[in-house]
């Protein structure tokens, strides 16, 4: 059994941020009705990042939405509205990100649900939150980065800014409601009481770079400056970065700089033994890093520094990665079917409880897919 079963959420976004949240939390066993508009369905279906189609959609809607059931419906036709609002009198949770203003036009807002179902968890993900001079910009994920600072913490101090090349905010955010509905569904089983959950965009970027934040806030407001060179982090000293070597790159995160030297043969190191001058001259020391691991293969300096507990890795491309036993181990990789037979591999959830992964088998919905099954069984 898993931890949510017999847990009904009824799922009104779409895009990457709250439908990664319904996403993990059907993976932890809830039941997620994903309500889609005719015709089109969610906009994610022919969002596409790459060129593949996966059976005539696009990969990232067939990996965000598996395990979920499709119900096809027009929540501006009376007859359609209807039927949803019953499905959410059902619902423990109701998840949607809508701009602010959108959601109380089309009458789903927490106030009007609640008069409905009082123990509802209410789950909304917006960009910017419902107030203040950004709250109906476009919460698109490379917008958000761009306003929230983090663009300047990646790189190097000459690349100008620099985003994350993932869909890292839309994660985050996901990540953040799904914690948020997970406390509620504690409070309404300790309580019966419901609750709202809400999440921005930018409040989960904010949130992620907490390390940075509280040192610019605790340094008198110095400004971010990336190293000059292989760079892994604004903030962290030397030997923290990525450096190449004469058979690929590898990665260095904290180490004593003298101790460093000594064991891979750099005696240049040994001129900074106080620690404070890891920071002040870090792109000194980074530089002579640079040179000196160019003289040799990444596996020969690993063999010398990971016997001695020094943090390091060698730097793979995907086809390294999920040919390494390192890799094979954890069965990241599932198959699952759709309603047509089509299977396709994607990741699974990361989560094991008891000793079980939560996998599924259950591909993306096509549209509508459920819809004349859920009316029959609930309406």
């Amino acid at each position: 059994m898993k931890p949510l079963q017999d847990i009904l959420i009824v799922d009104l976004s779409q895009f990457l941020s709250a439908p990664s949240a319904t996403l993990r939390l059907a993976d932890l066993g809830a039941r997620v009705i994903k309500v889609e508009r005719p015709e089109t369905g969610d906009i994610c279906r022919q969002l596409y990042v790459s060129n593949v189609i996966l059976n005539g959609e696009s990969t990232v809607f067939r990996a965000i939405n598996r395990n979920k059931e499709s119900f096809q419906a027009d929540l501006k036709v009376e007859k359609d509205k209807e039927q949803v609002l019953k499905l959410i009198e059902k619902a423990d949770v109701l998840v949607h990100n809508f701009r602010p203003g959108v959601i109380e036009r089309l009458g789903f807002d927490y106030e009007t649900i609640k008069k409905i179902n009082p123990s509802i968890v209410y789950g909304d993900i917006s960009g910017y939150g419902p107030e203040g001079p950004w709250k109906s910009k476009p919460g698109q994920d490379l917008l958000v980065q761009s306003l929230s600072g983090v663009t300047w913490l990646n790189g190097k101090i000459s690349d100008g800014p620099v985003p994350v090349g993932l869909a890292i905010v839309d994660i985050l955010a996901g990540a953040h409601l799904a914690q948020g509905i997970l406390a509620g569904l504690i409070k309404k089983a300790k309580t019966g009481e419901g609750s709202k959950v809400s999440i921005s965009m930018l409040e989960s970027i904010l949130d992620f770079q907490f390390e940075s934040i509280t040192t610019f806030y605790h340094d008198g407001g110095a400004p971010t400056i990336r190293p000059e060179s292989n760079s892994a982090h604004a903030y962290l000293g030397a030997p923290y970065g990525v450096y190449q070597t004469a058979s690929g790159y590898m990665s260095l995160a904290m180490g004593a700089i003298p101790f460093v030297g000594e064991l891979i043969g750099c005696d240049a190191l040994a001129a900074y033994p106080e620690r404070a001058s890891w920071f002040t001259e870090r792109n000194e020391i980074k530089k002579i890093l640079a040179n000196h691991l160019l003289i040799n293969t990444t596996e020969h300096w690993l063999s010398l520094l990971e016997p001695a507990d020094i943090w390091c890795a060698k730097i793979m491309n995907w086809d390294e990665l999920f040919a390494h036993d390192g890799f094979k181990i954890l069965e990241m990789i599932q198959k699952v079917k759709m309603g047509d037979g089509f299977e396709y591999e994607t990741t699974r959830c990361p989560i094991k409880i008891d000793g079980q992964y939560m996998k599924s088998s259950l591909g993306s919905p096509a549209l509508g897919e459920h819809t004349q099954a859920i009316i029959k069984e609930m309406l």
